[in-house]
């Protein structure tokens, strides 16, 4: 991330995570964060290296269609994610403000 106030508003105002925690080795270091959801858990880093923009992570879930309409229903204005009927299942992809994409995949019966 390179943005706190940005992933906060994605991850926790939009994504409707908990913030678990916070780190940060002094007072002008990067951030180090946790936040979860329903046993989802995701590291957040500013750290250098950490990570490269544009990863995606792979998230199977349940109640892909109810999670959809919590999120459309909220005033985000950066996301208006849809669901895309696949051959292995529902899936809702969404973008964060850093070009980090998690799919969000309900398996088909």
């Amino acid at each position: 991330m390179f943005d706190q106030e940005k992933a906060k508003e994605f991850y926790l105002g939009f994504l409707g995570f908990d913030l678990d925690w916070e780190h940060r080795f002094g007072a002008n270091f990067p951030l180090y964060a946790q936040v979860s959801r329903a046993g989802l858990v995701l590291h957040l880093s500013e750290h250098h290296g950490d990570a490269s923009p544009g990863s995606t992570v792979f998230v199977r879930m349940e109640g892909i269609r109810a999670f959809h309409q919590e999120l459309t229903q909220k005033a985000y204005t950066y996301g208006k994610p849809g669901i895309e009927d696949q051959p292995w299942g529902l899936v809702m992809t969404v973008t964060d403000p850093f070009s980090n994409r998690i799919r969000f995949c309900q398996d088909k019966p």
